[in-house]
């Protein structure tokens, strides 16, 4: 039986709507699976903090961190995979608490990890056929094209830089220092083109495109202009650490 510690780590935000359903729609093996899940209340205005004690009642494995004030998608996820190395995690999960992931391909997103195969794992929509999906014409094509520019850029060959399901081993949370990179909300960008300069096994897989009623809390222009300049930070040198 393998022993590894899975932990899956969710940035929460304004949630109160969607969180139950991430945990409904989570398979009972993974559950069972899992050592923890910590979940990142980045300073939510709804009633966020008091469905996640709700949940904690009925999960005794979450994990909650409460944040006063909003600090972003960044601090939340560099707090979450801090608090999972302390716990000794060996593979850390990353998924939204707003239910846009599918939480029924948690398995399938740690399992080559599990297995040693690959020390990180991207779930990519593009791969999973993300306009059948009902992704926007104009939030594929814009996807694409940065994701071709992200690719000539670093050197690499991956599906997508613009997705926050992803799996990761001890090793890369290791050896990639999370803790310096920007507090941008391309912080997942970073995260897998820093993946690609310390050499970690890349794994991708297909998942399937899910839309809801929410509001995105993501400003395009900054999240483009953020995409720009990561790249020129990258061509000078400032993530040569």
């Amino acid at each position: 039986m393998n022993k590894k510690k899975i932990i899956v780590v969710i940035p929460a935000y304004n949630c109160a709507n969607r969180i139950e359903g991430v945990f409904e729609r989570t398979p009972k093996d993974f559950l069972k699976k899992a050592f923890r899940f910590v979940i990142i209340n980045d300073g939510s205005k709804d009633r966020t903090q008091s469905i996640l004690l709700r949940l904690k009642k009925k999960y005794k494995k979450i994990l909650i961190v409460h944040f006063k004030k909003n600090r972003g998608y960044a601090m939340a996820q560099k707090t979450g995979f801090t608090k999972s190395l302390k716990l000794g995690a060996d593979i850390v999960a990353l998924m939204h608490g707003d239910g846009q992931h599918p939480p029924a391909f948690l398995d399938k997103l740690t399992r080559p990890v599990l297995s040693d195969k690959a020390d990180v794992v991207i779930g990519s929509r593009i791969l999973g056929g993300a306009l059948k999906g009902g992704m926007p014409l104009w939030k594929y094509l814009g996807n694409r094209f940065l994701t071709l520019l992200e690719n000539i850029a670093y050197g690499m060959d991956v599906a997508e830089f613009h997705t926050g399901f992803i799996a990761y081993s001890k090793k890369a949370l290791t050896k990639i220092p999370f803790m310096k990179l920007s507090n941008s909300f391309h912080f997942d960008g970073e995260m897998i083109m820093m993946s690609g300069k310390k050499k970690l096994r890349i794994n991708q897989i297909p998942i399937p495109t899910i839309y809801a009623d929410e509001k995105s809390n993501v400003n395009m222009p900054k999240y483009v202009f953020d995409i720009f300049k990561m790249m020129f930070k990258n061509l000078i040198g400032k993530y040569d650490f």
